[in-house]
């Protein structure tokens, strides 16, 4: 194969997967609508020692909020865990979703 044919062909498949890769990454959602109070929750006994519970929220589902229940996790060595929660900004409420933060 010449070089000229190889060069488009790299060309191509770089576009082809750039592309790709663009439509799969998460997007902001706003939601015009405040989401509902917290359900208070009876946290049930830690299944093991160390366990960390991850409380439960509200998440958007295209035309509702729906609860998620909290549950209990394997904690992370060296991490704190930051739950997620909902942001008011100007073009309405988005939610930041709970992650790891190293300690």
């Amino acid at each position: 194969m010449n070089k000229f044919v190889r060069y488009w062909m790299i060309v191509a498949l770089f576009m082809l997967v750039s592309g790709f890769s663009t439509q799969c990454a998460s997007r902001t959602v706003y939601v015009r609508t405040a989401p509902p109070a917290l359900r208070v929750e009876a946290k049930p006994a830690a299944p093991y020692p160390k366990a960390i519970w991850i409380p439960g929220h509200w998440v958007w589902r295209g035309n509702a909020y729906v609860w998620i229940a909290g549950n209990w996790v394997k904690p992370r060595a060296g991490h704190i865990y930051l739950p997620g929660h909902w942001v008011k900004k100007r073009r309405g409420w988005v939610w930041i979703e709970g992650h790891w933060k190293r300690r």
